[in-house]
């Protein structure tokens, strides 16, 4: 194994945007694999899903909004806390940033460490970063399992359905347009990053994405899936990485294996099968060091900080 530049600051191309309408109401913002953006025209507001990383990248996005629209955003929605879906928020001027209370806590256990961690870790997907308030991006407004909207007459939920990305995932579903915006539960042809997730509940969860029977799916990364046949595609790809990466880690922890050899055997294993998703280099380092401490017993996720990351990353990359 190759020494890799650390985390994605070999990723510097930039990359296509696109602007699509899935529905009636529903339109997709996203950029071969980097992060997505979602929207929800209603008949006298427009929701956002997910923020982008910066005001300055969220500019870009409330520009496409405005040409299909001149509704006012109102609502912001969190469907985790990561900063790279969160620091923007301050570019839409919302009335209101809503998150889950499980989402809200963490950005107060370790929101400053999260962000500074990212921001570390992805040079280019926090381009104007100096136009990032400072502080965290707070939500107004929280829920615990299912909050409700109306934007008019179209009827927009929020959806906590499980623990998999974060303990705090939240999906926006349109059920009368029959779209969901996964938020990274769901990925297509992107690595999930794992960090923080619970690998065991991660399935189970996905089942319960799966049972809402969407026609159209926005995942966190990758192209918007515009089919049933798509929707369910993507669910098995995140599926079949989720659950491959933990088997192969709990067969290391099991046979008493250290961290090092455990990646090692797991970044080889899953490679041909994987390797060719978005951020796979990226990822899979903080993936099974996490899978490596729930196999061991360690419920939730450890906190990601800068040094956190680089100490682990020189120690299974060099």
């Amino acid at each position: 194994m190759t020494t890799k530049k650390f985390a994605s600051h070999a990723d510097l191309e930039e990359k296509k945007v696109t602007f699509e309408q899935l529905s009636e109401h529903a339109w997709a913002y996203t950029a071969e694999g980097d992060p997505n953006t979602g929207i929800v025209i209603g008949d006298d507001a427009v929701l956002v899903a997910d923020t982008q990383a910066t005001p300055a990248m969220a500019a870009d996005v409330i520009r496409r909004i405005r040409t299909v629209t001149d509704k006012p955003i109102k609502y912001v929605v969190l469907t985790h806390y990561h900063a790279v879906r969160v620091l923007g928020a301050s570019a839409y001027g919302a009335e209101q940033i809503l998150a889950s209370q499980d989402t809200r806590d963490l950005i107060v256990e370790r929101g400053e460490q999260d962000k500074a961690s990212e921001i570390g870790r992805f040079p280019r997907l926090f381009a104007g970063v100096e136009t990032v308030p400072a502080g965290m991006t707070w939500p107004t407004m929280t829920f615990v399992g299912k909050m409700t909207l109306w934007l008019g007459g179209v009827e927009v939920q929020l959806l906590q359905l499980g623990r998999g990305h974060t303990k705090g995932d939240t999906v926006v579903w349109l059920p009368k347009d029959k779209v969901l915006f996964s938020g990274d539960l769901v990925e297509f042809g992107a690595t999930p990053y794992a960090g923080d997730a619970y690998f065991k509940d991660w399935p189970q969860t996905l089942d319960a994405l799966a049972a809402l029977k969407p026609a159209k799916l926005v995942p966190g990364r990758g192209a918007a899936l515009q089919t049933p046949a798509l929707v369910a595609e993507g669910l098995a790809q995140t599926r079949s990485f989720v659950s491959d990466v933990y088997a192969s880690v709990q067969a290391g922890v099991a046979a008493g294996h250290d961290l090092r050899r455990v990646y090692k055997e797991t970044f080889d294993k899953l490679a041909p099968k994987y390797g060719d998703w978005v951020i796979f280099n990226h990822c899979m380092p903080f993936d099974v060091t996490r899978a490596f401490d729930e196999a061991g017993g360690t419920r939730d996720p450890r906190i990601w900080t800068a040094e956190r990351d680089i100490e682990m990353w020189q120690s299974l990359e060099s």
